[in-house]
């Protein structure tokens, strides 16, 4: 399809994003897609969307501060809700019920879908992915709707056989969606968006020197505390004592007294510790790592392996990130360290063995589908015949 064609063709379209900040992963999904809509698709109007921001109280503390604080405080807890879930049927009393609580604690969000009269919608949650199928099924919704999976993992309540189709991580999940009855033709093995900066090359050189680094020194860059670990700032320091040739970036995010103890240990390891606070501008760290030291989240996961960075996983939730960590593993991209003796063990063992390291980066470059969005994107807006598979 020519350029021109194309622009006339997205004309007038309005896309619906919804999410869910139950974390921050299906919402950074959500965004990826507005982002990349924004960049390389101006004639059409794609609009994010918190889905909770339109249900009663009640619903959002559910989906919110009561999953947020289970994985908090007790993340054992959230492992036996997860596999429950999975496990109960979906005409059983439990999903009957709550499908009929959910119906009503929504209906301000339908009413928002009716007003704004989208000609498609991509859900990047479960709960309002299940809403809108059943109002499809029931004739009362007049446009697609699709489905972003955000995890390397598929959970029965994502599985909605009404939805116009799956958008799914892998082949697995792809595989599994099958296996529960839907069809071939319904599922594109998309990957995870991810914003469009982690689809661009970086000067590496360039974004060390921002942050007072050498590029031309091994660099790990440690994202997140994580109750396996402990602070940032005690791992860093055991990280630090390690020997040989290596910088350190730490990204503390809002937790001021963490970046405050970072910055106090820079100044006892000089040019070889870089923290950082919140940043809207992760890529740039990424570009200067050989190597992240995280938790294993779905849109984090995504993220490195579209620039092409191995892991080092910890601290997963119960449930879908273990399953995350598990893909990784499996695949080549990641180790996991389940406390700080085995991270340290994990950093000094892929020093001494670089060869280990590059391996790793090259699967996840194999793994790394950095052009996710523009094919979500593309099969929504203009049909499955005009994706881009690249």
């Amino acid at each position: 399809m020519k350029e021109g064609d194309l622009q006339r063709t997205l004309a007038g379209k309005h896309v619906l994003v919804l999410s869910v900040p139950a974390g921050a992963g299906h919402v950074r999904v959500a965004e990826a897609i507005r982002s990349c809509a924004s960049a390389e698709y101006g004639g059409a109007t794609v609009t994010h969307l918190d889905a909770m921001a339109y249900a009663t109280p009640r619903l959002r503390k559910v989906y919110t501060d009561f999953y947020l604080g289970l994985v908090r405080h007790a993340p054992w807890l959230w492992r036996h809700v997860y596999r429950f879930t999975d496990e109960a049927s979906p005409d059983g009393w439990f999903n009957r019920l709550r499908r009929r609580i959910e119906a009503r604690d929504s209906r301000r969000l339908l009413a928002e879908i009716a007003a704004r009269q989208p000609g498609a919608i991509v859900c990047t949650h479960f709960q309002p992915a299940e809403l809108l199928s059943r109002q499809a099924a029931a004739g009362a919704l007049p446009c697609p709707v699709w489905v972003q999976i955000t995890d390397f993992d598929l959970h029965r309540m994502w599985v909605h056989p009404q939805v116009a189709g799956y958008f799914a991580p892998n082949e697995e999940v792809a595989f599994r969606l099958r296996e529960q009855g839907i069809p071939a033709r319904a599922i594109q093995v998309a990957g995870i968006p991810t914003m469009p900066a982690f689809s661009q090359r970086h000067d590496r050189a360039e974004c060390a020197r921002e942050l007072g680094l050498d590029p031309g020194l091994k660099t790990f860059l440690l994202m997140g505390g994580g109750a396996g670990l402990g602070g940032l700032s005690r791992v860093a320091r055991q990280l630090l004592q390690i020997p040989g040739d290596f910088q350190l970036i730490v990204l503390a995010g809002r937790n001021a007294a963490e970046l405050a103890a970072l910055q106090a240990l820079a100044f006892e390891h000089p040019g070889r510790l870089a923290p950082q606070g919140y940043t809207d501008r992760v890529e740039r760290l990424m570009a200067c790592a050989d190597l992240v030291i995280t938790k294993p989240g779905g849109a984090t996961s995504a993220e490195c392996l579209a620039m092409g960075l191995p892991m080092i996983v910890h601290a997963p939730i119960p449930g879908q990130e273990e399953h995350n960590a598990n893909y990784l593993l499996e695949q080549g991209a990641a180790l996991k360290a389940v406390d700080l003796p085995t991270l340290e063990y994990r950093v000094r063992y892929l020093m001494a063995h670089p060869a280990k390291l590059d391996e790793m980066a090259e699967r996840a470059r194999l793994l790394g589908r950095p052009h996710a969005a523009r094919q979500v994107l593309e099969t929504v807006l203009y049909g499955e015949s005009a994706v881009l598979h690249a």
